[in-house]
């Protein structure tokens, strides 16, 4: 079990450290890089899920995935999943010279619950094939607040279902998400323990989302220094996924708080300005207790899912994920 920092740093929870940070990137005086990053987000997401906004926020994710997602060297094959009650859109991402054909990457995309395409879901796809030589089967599940609980999570287990009808054996499978997919990929491994089934031979989870209770310190201690996340924006995307339930402490949407034993070997990555930083830490801390091999690897001066940019530290991320595959395969 280990926990490791991208760049040496002290305790990230010191408060002199922290009012560094936000002296360095404050909300008034964000480096170049994050004002870029802020942009960039601002234009694709906000705290509103009304119908005219979301139709924007959607629309913005779809062309930033065609803006950034690596092409060269890798195949899409797109693909209509019916293994369940609901149609579920896929897409396959391969590379297009020899790779392993033995094991597959299933990765649920990040938008919060409410945005997310096949689009967006290929700029971390097509990442994720490079770096694990794998096929990389990602879906798109319904979103909220269209589709609210336990919508996801339905569209997830009918996707695990068509993989293994598919042939692939849960030991052959790598459960990979970022934000709001890191908080599916985890309930998709607790509902498998649940029913009793075979855990995917690892989990990836990028700057998951895992404690929708949102008491994690992070969540004030960086909210100035976060260039992507507010509170408000959190509390928009839970309501509407959540619907007229406010149990944000069940382990259905917070899965930090179930019960992990049993969970596959993790990978944790998560960045040093993050309002979401305490729920990969926490989760870092109770898969410890639990006995579950975690790896906690924390990115300084990064922000949330900052391995779809075009950027030395995501590069550095997405070999981590590679080297973390080789070594749990």
């Amino acid at each position: 079990m280990e926990k490791q920092s991208a760049n040496p740093m002290p305790n990230h929870r010191d408060p002199a450290r922290l009012r560094r940070m936000r002296h360095l990137a404050g909300h008034d005086e964000l480096t170049p890089m994050m004002k870029a990053i802020k942009a960039v987000h601002s234009a694709t997401s906000s705290a509103s899920t009304s119908p005219d906004d979301l139709e924007r926020q959607r629309a913005g994710q779809e062309l930033f995935g065609r803006l950034v997602t690596p092409a060269a060297g890798l195949r899409f094959d797109s693909l209509t999943i019916r293994h369940g009650a609901v149609p579920v859109p896929a897409e396959w991402v391969s590379q297009e010279d020899g790779h392993d054909r033995r094991h597959v990457v299933l990765y649920c995309h990040g938008g919060g619950y409410t945005c997310g395409q096949l689009g967006y879901a290929r700029v971390l796809a097509s990442k994720l094939a490079l770096a694990s030589g794998c096929d990389v089967l990602s879906f798109e599940y319904r979103l909220a607040p269209e589709h609210p609980y336990p919508a996801a999570q339905q569209d997830a287990l009918s996707v695990w279902d068509y993989i293994a009808y598919m042939g692939y054996g849960a030991r052959d499978v790598l459960l990979a998400g970022d934000s709001a997919g890191g908080n599916l990929a985890l309930e998709l491994a607790l509902k498998l323990k649940e029913q009793g089934r075979r855990q995917p031979r690892a989990l990836i989870l990028m700057s998951p989302w895992t404690n929708m209770t949102a008491s994690g310190p992070s969540y004030t201690e960086r909210a100035d220094i976060d260039p992507m996340l507010t509170m408000e924006y959190i509390e928009s995307v839970r309501a509407a996924y959540c619907g007229e339930r406010t149990d944000f402490d069940n382990p259905c949407f917070s899965p930090l708080l179930a019960d992990l034993r049993g969970l596959p070997p993790t990978l944790i990555q998560v960045g040093t300005n993050e309002i979401l930083y305490s729920d990969s830490e926490l989760l870092y801390e109770a898969m410890q207790r639990q006995g579950v091999f975690s790896t906690l690897e924390v990115y300084d001066e990064c922000w949330h899912v900052f391995q779809q940019m075009p950027t030395r530290h995501a590069a550095q991320a997405m070999d981590s994920v590679g080297r973390f595959i080789q070594r749990v395969l």
